[in-house]
């Protein structure tokens, strides 16, 4: 080593052992430590000077989680100087310097130097002009390798690969993938690539995989453990799932539809990309609790095994959801995985393409479906939920670092952008729209691209200005308001016109297509429209009295207001809409009315007990039902509870009995069962559970079986203990009996139990199986019990920004609806007001959750 280059690492070790984190880019000359996280400055100077990189990783994985993971790694990259030659290479590993045993470059040994997550390396030691090869040993960070007693399962989306192991942690720096595991000779093993080598001995079983494809660092992945293997094909394809049911009824019951299901999403989005599925191979791994709905790692999906494997008696509503998910997950094979966002800005990108093409894939699949409805009420109840509350945010939002990238997830990503996506297909039109994502696919894959890339391809073949549609439906925040005007011409003759209003008065037009229902007892008429400008004529008014529903399509978006006259009579008359399609626009258009204060709460109550005998389509049905509990628990007052209760639970019990439909039974039952409140419909329900009272047709799950006992148990009765005992004295399988034992403490009817369960939660490892601790702090905070778990709200919120850090990118916004949801009390929106009041400062992202979550309590504690 030159005299220089010795100076310049004894300057660097003396810097980072003085505790300098942050350097200005220049300042004395010296090499700029980088920030914690990954900024996008650094990412954008590593994406110039890296090419090609490549990563040999071993890990030996002990059968005892309480012994560390030891790695070792081959880190290989074309790398180009700076200028200067007296930068960092900046690798990123969050457990730092001491978990690092050993680094070397071209295999010269270095002494470790960190900071902030990141391992520095000055370049003045890399050998220009060669392939540069890094070569680490060191112990794997736990946080996203989620260990259990028996098993394990990485989880790197979106920031998380270098929580475990040393890498360039940025979606455009792909890179091949090889690994080997050394595991418990027991234990079976599944990654992206295929599995090219195995032995076994010495009680350890060592396997390789075959290299993958380039792929960001967020999609690589693997899972280790007690698993069983499921194979079957799709067609000429060989399909692989790996699953730690112990139920094998229900293994072979779903068995043949998981394959089905994958092999149609497969065979589908081959023919609208006209690229062949892009990967070597085509395994999937069901994990209980797994923090997602399904994670789209190329070669290796993980699924949350609750949402595939069903139980014999699924709702309407659960099988299409599978479908979708896996269509979803599929579709990332192209739009994600194939192609990937060059930062995670554009995020949204990925996932409005898969829940876009899952939309259109289950068509086929599912021929019976009114999928306009389906769309419709997948995706625009739950926009409207966050666009409309003051924490909203634009489709595509700006990101400095990537530690923030788990902030942008949510209803704007997934439900709002693919009506968007929908939108501009219409304005469009199909055809375009398929050439121009196959030209997208075709010219970025296996590297990146943004949004503005598509829209530039786009752009070409339209005759409106996307680059100024987008900024106002992709690059701005919130709806549009649209209000419905009744008018009288000359003639006496009555007309009607549609405005458009920009909420956040900012001059805004959503450019948006419109097709008004106008409905009498003479007939019906349909307008198709293109709402251009600010104010449209809907046209003559074909008889009085009538309904006008300016959505009556399901595809524009905004809030609809309607005159007091028009509410009331869409109110009485929306069984008589002549689509049911129509009538969940009628019934969006008048919950919004509820929660903007123009329509009573009463009053919607009323009609859904009114018009819910005459509705037959299940989708509908559902949404009712969703609407009624959210009303009854949520709007009433007490006492208007009490004299509500009695005719809500006449409705639901009747029609539990007489309904044929298996799936439909199960639906009606656990409306009932949530909305159970006086002590002839609480009785009802424990003598469905202890199966002393039997309903034609209905068996009740072991999921609905837990559930059961968890809603009896927060309602009270002198006997709640001794249920929740017989309940776990049930479950026979080990899985249901942890998740139950877990989430039974915070419906015990000790409030000293409650009170340590929620203690509990302060420890991270106690928050490790997120879907079981948000259903337990749901019925902590349950309505039921509301004025009890007051005291929980702040700490609650105390304790976000430790959530964010160590949760995963959903678990932030579900805690808050897990605490906030079951509250209507003025004192409630209070604690939560306080909050905010006291800290002007607290991170942006962070805040916007809080009032999105807040938005219905703040709503509900104004009536």
């Amino acid at each position: 080593m030159s005299k220089r280059n010795a100076r310049r690492r004894s300057r660097l070790i003396g810097l980072l052992g003085a505790g300098l984190s942050i350097f200005a880019a220049g300042c004395s000359g010296e090499p700029a430590i980088p920030d914690p996280g990954l900024s996008w400055s650094l990412a954008q100077t590593r994406a110039q000077r890296i090419r090609g990189p490549s990563y040999r990783l071993h890990l030996d994985i002990p059968g005892d989680p309480g012994q560390p993971i030891r790695g070792r790694q081959l880190i290989g990259f074309d790398y180009r100087h700076s200028d200067s030659g007296s930068e960092f290479l900046v690798i990123d590993f969050e457990p730092g310097a001491e978990a690092v045993r050993k680094l070397a470059v071209n295999g010269r040994t270095l002494e470790v130097s960190a900071a902030n997550g990141h391992l520095l390396i000055g370049e003045w030691e890399i050998p220009p002009g060669q392939r540069t090869e890094i070569e680490l040993e060191f112990l794997a960070g736990e946080a996203p390798l989620n260990r259990r007693e028996d098993f394990l399962y990485s989880l790197f989306v979106p920031d998380r690969a270098s929580k475990a192991i040393p890498c360039f942690d940025q979606p455009d720096l792909k890179a091949v993938f090889e690994l080997e595991l050394a595991i418990p000779a027991g234990w079976n093993a599944v990654s992206n690539g295929a599995l090219s080598e195995d032995t076994t001995g010495n009680g350890r079983r060592h396997l390789r995989f075959a290299p993958t494809r380039p792929i960001s660092s967020y999609l690589f992945a693997f899972a280790a453990g007690r698993f069983q293997v499921e194979e079957g094909r799709a067609g000429e394809r060989p399909l692989r799932f790996f699953h730690r049911e112990t139920d094998q009824q229900k293994v072979e019951r779903n068995r043949q539809a998981l394959f089905d299901l994958h092999g149609q999403a497969l065979e589908w989005l081959e023919e609208y990309t006209a690229i062949d599925y892009p990967f070597e191979k085509f395994d999937f791994v069901l994990i209980p609790a797994f923090q997602f709905g399904g994670m789209e790692h190329p070669g290796a999906v993980f699924y949350r095994a609750e949402r595939l494997l069903l139980e014999e008696s699924p709702t309407r509503n659960e099988v299409l959801g599978r479908a979708s998910l896996i269509a979803h997950e599929t579709a990332h094979m192209w739009f994600g995985d194939l192609v990937t966002m060059r930062w995670f800005d554009d995020v949204w990108t990925k996932e409005v393409y898969a829940n876009f093409m899952a939309a259109k894939l289950t068509h086929p699949q599912f021929p019976e479906v009114d999928h306009a409805l389906r769309f419709f009420l997948d995706h625009y109840p739950s926009a409207y939920a966050l666009d409309r509350t003051q924490g909203t945010h634009a489709i595509r939002q700006p990101l400095d670092n990537l530690n923030e990238a788990a902030s942008l997830y949510g209803s704007i990503i997934y439900d709002k952008a693919p009506i968007v996506m929908r939108q501009l297909e219409w304005l469009i039109g199909e055809e375009p729209m398929q050439r121009g994502l196959r030209a997208y696919l075709r010219d970025f894959a296996w590297g990146n691209a943004g949004w503005p890339d598509l829209i530039h391809i786009l752009d070409e073949s339209a005759d409106l200005d996307l680059n100024q549609w987008s900024r106002v439906w992709v690059e701005s925040a919130g709806r549009p308001t649209l209000r419905l005007f009744r008018e009288t011409a000359a003639d006496q003759r009555q007309f009607a016109r549609l405005v458009q209003e920009d909420p956040y008065e900012q001059g805004r037009l959503w450019l948006q297509p419109l097709q008004p229902l106008m409905w009498s007892q003479r007939g019906v008429r349909r307008l198709e429209l293109v709402m251009d400008q600010r104010e449209v004529t809907l046209g003559w008014i074909i008889a009085v009295p009538s309904v006008i529903l300016p959505n009556g399509d399901g595809l524009a978006y905004g809030l609809l207001l309607l005159p007091e006259e028009d509410q009331q009579q869409l109110l009485e008359t929306i069984p008589l809409l002549p689509s049911a399609l129509d009538r969940a626009v009628a019934w969006e258009t008048l919950w919004d009315a509820l929660l903007e204060g123009r329509l009573e709460p009463e009053a919607f109550l009323d009609a859904l007990v009114k018009h819910l005998p005459a509705e037959q389509e299940e989708l509908m049905i559902g949404r009712m039902l969703h609407l009624m509990r959210e009303t009854f628990w949520g709007f009433l007052s007490a006492p208007q509870r009490v004299q509500q209760a009695v005719r809500v639970e006449g409705l639901l019990w009747d029609r539990l009995r007489s309904t044929p439909s298996d799936s439909l039974r199960t639906t009606l039952f656990r409306s009932f069962r949530d909305l159970a409140w006086t002590p002839q419909a609480v009785e009802r329900v424990r003598g469905i559970w202890k199966a002393e009272l039997a309903v034609k047709g209905l068996k009740l799950s072991e999921p609905d079986q837990m559930e059961t006992a968890l809603e009896l148990a927060v309602r009270g009765g002198a006997d709640a203990r001794e249920l929740l005992d017989q309940q776990l004295a049930r479950l026979e399988r080990p899985y249901s009996r942890e998740q139950f034992t877990f989430v039974a403490e915070a419906a015990s009817p000790e409030p000293a139990r409650r009170r340590a369960f929620f203690a509990s939660l302060a420890d991270p490892e106690h928050r490790r199986r997120e879907p079981w601790v948000l259903q337990a702090v749901s019925y902590l905070h349950h309505p039921a019990r509301a004025g009890e778990s007051e005291e929980f709200i702040l700490p609650s919120l105390e304790i976000l920004e430790e959530i964010q850090r160590t949760g995963d990118i959903f678990f932030p916004k579900r805690w808050l609806d897990a605490t906030l949801s079951g509250h209507q009390s003025s004192s409630a929106a209070l604690v939560v007001q306080d909050f905010l009041d006291s800290h002007p400062d607290y991170p942006p992202r962070l805040r916007s959750k809080i009032l999105q979550s807040a938005d219905l309590l703040f709503r509900k504690s104004r009536r």
